[in-house]
């Protein structure tokens, strides 16, 4: 692989060709709070929390996911500036109004500074992050479960509604998910 250099928060830093703003900071000790990234898994930016401010030499600084965003030759990054916290407390705002029981969620909000949400509360025990998704795929290779529907009304299920007789068993799910909503059950259990 090719080293590539880079800037975040002023220091110089090398990173790989293929790798992620997220990985390069994480390698090099520099945090960028993440909820939906696991490194078993490809990288979405679902949650939004890990947003930093890039810039590459012919564009102006924009707010990127740091776990999808690939590290390029004289890329300079900030992950705590002004704008990079507004938008943090946003997503957390947001978390906090879909699970607002949840004490990992309730860290994640605490950590942005944020101490209530103005949204409307779902007290759901679902994030939305994905991790679930993306662990059964990673098992099974197929989408035993998926999200279902589109925004305020998306959820996590198995496709069309049906059963998931596909399922193997195997938990992957449930140990991917940060919040330990998920468990299994039998069938007939219910």
């Amino acid at each position: 692989m090719s080293e590539i250099e880079l800037e975040i928060d002023g220091e110089k830093i090398t990173g790989e060709k293929g790798q992620t703003v997220l990985e390069v900071a994480l390698i090099n000790d520099i945090h960028i709070p993440t909820h939906c990234y696991d490194e078993n898994y490809e990288p979405v930016g679902f949650c939004r929390l890990c947003l930093v401010e890039v810039k590459s030499p012919e564009e102006e600084f924009e707010l990127k996911a740091a776990c999808t965003y690939p590290v390029r030759e004289g890329l300079v990054v900030k992950t705590d500036t002004k704008r990079v916290r507004k938008a943090r407390k946003m997503s957390a705002e947001f978390l906090l109004a879909r699970c607002p029981e949840s004490e990992e969620v309730q860290n994640i909000a605490q950590e942005m500074g944020v101490g209530g949400t103005r949204f409307s509360k779902k007290n759901l025990n679902c994030t939305l992050c994905g991790l679930c998704v993306r662990a059964c795929k990673n098992v099974t290779g197929d989408a035993v479960i998926t999200f279902i529907g589109r925004g305020p009304d998306r959820e996590i299920m198995a496709p069309f509604e049906l059963s998931p007789e596909e399922c193997q068993g195997c938990e992957a799910c449930v140990n991917a998910c940060p919040l330990n909503a998920l468990k299994m059950v039998e069938i007939g259990e219910e």
